[in-house]
């Protein structure tokens, strides 16, 4: 490969041990694998400080922006290939990247389309039948945005395309862990609305969190999920109510 050519694989981390082992063997065919992670508790940092493929680094976790622009910095190859601990890449998305990053002459970033999972369980509703996110870009061509602090934006210095292959999200491990994950999103998206002088009223309280349920359960079809539909439905409300319950002891 040329040497222009390489990619660099950044992940960041904390407590992911039962994701690690097998996102560092997905993403093998990286030229460089760095993970950036925060102080993980679970022993997630000792599995990846036996693995000399890969250079880690231990850092505070101060928002999602702030952790990957440091995760960029320390990458050494032109394009950056960003994947989470819970996502997969598939082997047809593995060569379409390859093709991409050798042919590709003047397009910035790459989105790709992630398919959700619930345990072992494809959702296929429930909110998630459009998502997509940037993963593959030019290192020098991709800032992600100080001030959006969760669900965070790339800035982006150039045009960019959805990549035709999918990758795999297996993002819920349980309930438990779903709520865990949407009150986390939810303290840091108080936070930044907290910075921008919002306050919460009675409609974050009960409209919003409703308007949200009725959205994926209904109009998104999160109902075709069976009961992992309605579990996700019904979470993803409770992500809204706290995240204004948040912004409430803050204010």
């Amino acid at each position: 490969m040329n040497p222009s050519k390489k990619i660099s694989a950044l992940i960041i981390t904390y407590n992911e041990v039962n994701h690690i082992d097998h996102v560092i063997k997905n993403i093998a065919f990286a030229d460089e694998i760095i993970v950036i992670d925060s102080f993980s508790t679970d022993g997630t940092f000792e599995k990846l400080s036996a693995l000399k493929q890969v250079t880690t680094i231990q850092r505070e976790f101060k928002n999602f922006a702030d952790q990957r622009n440091f995760a960029i910095a320390q990458a050494q190859h032109d394009w950056i290939l960003f994947i989470d601990a819970d996502e997969r890449i598939t082997p047809k998305l593995k060569t379409e990247i390859l093709e991409t990053v050798n042919t590709s002459e003047n397009i910035a970033a790459f989105m790709v389309k992630r398919l959700y999972f619930f345990k072992q369980k494809r959702i296929r509703f429930s909110g998630f039948q459009t998502d997509t996110t940037y993963r593959l870009f030019r290192r020098n061509k991709v800032k992600y945005i100080e001030d959006k602090i969760v669900h965070e934006l790339p800035e982006i210095d150039g045009t960019s395309a959805l990549l035709k292959n999918n990758m795999l999200h297996y993002c819920f491990d349980s309930a438990a862990h779903y709520k865990a994950k949407m009150e986390h999103y939810a303290k840091l998206k108080a936070l930044e609305l907290h910075q921008k002088g919002k306050r919460p009223n009675a409609f974050h309280f009960y409209i919003r969190p409703f308007y949200k349920f009725i959205v994926n359960y209904f109009f998104r079809l999160g109902f075709l999920d069976g009961k992992e539909g309605f579990t996700i439905c019904y979470l993803s409300a409770y992500g809204v109510y706290f995240r204004y319950q948040e912004l409430k002891r803050l204010s």
